[in-house]
């Protein structure tokens, strides 16, 4: 499933009720904890990697590339929140939500 199919699928899919919750299709929870999965692979990887006193370089390129791999998986999840939830709430004239939505985006880009 492409990123463009899964930011799609997510759409619609808020609860306004008293719990924020947000309920994805079951192919973008796969795709999701697929992703997840792969970057724990990675991060058991590191730590073997360090275990073995691997070369430091090689080690901080695979943390490089675990941080690639999961800042990938958190812009797929603001992308859809903000076609679905964001969307839907902003529709509805809730427009408190794009204050919500700058702070989330402030948390992604923090290093």
């Amino acid at each position: 499933m492409s990123e463009i199919e899964i930011t799609e699928d997510m759409g619609n899919h808020c609860h306004h009720d008293q719990e924020r919750k947000s309920h994805h299709s079951d192919n973008v929870k796969k795709n999701l904890i697929s992703r997840l999965n792969r970057v724990e692979g990675q991060i058991r990887g590191i730590k073997g990697m360090i275990e073995k006193d691997v070369y430091c370089d090689d080690i901080i390129t695979q943390i490089a590339a675990t941080q690639s791999a999961l800042n990938a998986v958190g812009k797929l999840m603001l992308e859809g929140h903000m076609k679905s939830c964001v969307a839907e709430r902003i529709q509805q004239g809730d427009m408190e939500v794009l204050d919500e939505v700058l702070i989330t985006i402030q948390k992604l880009m923090k290093k």
